[in-house]
């Protein structure tokens, strides 16, 4: 079970929010299709998630109206069903004994409830670990709202398609990962296979080990049948914790590939060996 902690930086997580946030019924799929979707932004004129994420949504985001906001304009509107959110959380998970902190993008449909934690929740993707400074997720932001949207649009079109299996329904989609193109950042990489002779002792497919540019130009050009992997995990100096491993289309902004972890000694941060047997079966 996740527990969830609304980010909010004059008043340092005002919000725990116990266990995991509802799938959104029906009536609130369709009201969302409606909304307009506020991007919360933090209350800080030097953060660097506002510029990030101001720039990826005038990008990429094209299936509701959309509005910035701060977090008063959030309390203002979060039981306002002709609304939706895309807002920063940050997650911890009760059994992880590294207590360690993520990032997720989470996208919300209004109503009126007294709990935060009571929001429909349309999609959450891992984004970072909370300790990152960098913003090492930036670049691949686009894709993620990309594939937000895309899911949004799934469950509107069948809603019996949020059911508890989540992010791991995707995995429907392994059977097509040989005919893709797979680019990997070699810092993402468990230290079993950083290196393309590694990889090629476990598959002869077309998985490339690549520097951020390119993966960088593969998003911004949606390039034709290719995949790249968006890794979160609390670092490689963490003896435990959870890392989560997805692969995302850039040319469908489809997920390929949903899985996690925990860390320990034989199974560090970073995608195993064990993911590449998973994805190419």
């Amino acid at each position: 079970m996740r527990q969830i902690l609304l980010f909010c930086l004059l008043i340092i997580f005002p919000f725990v929010l116990k266990g995991q946030a509802p799938f959104p019924q029906k009536e609130e799929i369709n009201q969302f299709d409606s909304s307009k979707t506020c991007i919360v932004l933090e209350d800080d004129q030097f953060s660097a998630y506002n510029p990030v994420i101001r720039k990826a949504v005038e990008a990429y985001w094209k299936i509701t109206p959309f509005e910035f906001i701060d977090n008063a304009g959030f309390e203002a509107r979060r039981k306002n069903p002709a609304y939706s959110f895309i807002t920063l959380t940050q997650t911890s998970f009760e059994k992880d004994k590294s207590k360690s902190v993520f990032n997720f993008i989470n996208l919300l449909e209004g109503k009126k409830v007294e709990k935060i934690g009571l929001m429909p929740e349309i999609c959450a993707v891992p984004l970072s670990s909370a300790d990152e400074d960098d913003l090492d997720y930036s670049y691949k932001l686009g894709a993620i709202l990309l594939f937000m949207q895309k899911h949004a649009r799934m469950i509107s079109a069948d809603p019996s398609l949020t059911g508890r299996r989540y992010l791991r329904y995707y995995n429907k989609n392994i059977p097509q990962i040989p005919g893709k193109l797979v680019l990997l950042k070699q810092s993402d990489l468990a230290p079993e296979i950083d290196t393309p002779e590694k990889i090629r002792a476990f598959t002869s497919n077309n998985i490339k080990i690549v520097s951020e540019d390119e993966i960088i130009k593969a998003v911004n050009e949606k390039a034709a049948g290719t995949l790249i992997l968006h890794k979160v995990g609390p670092g490689k100096d963490k003896a435990s914790g959870y890392c989560f491993k997805m692969l995302i289309g850039t040319d469908d902004s489809d997920m390929y590939y949903y899985n996690q972890h925990k860390i320990d000694k034989d199974n560090p941060d970073g995608l195993l060996a064990l993911d590449l047997k998973r994805i190419i079966r």
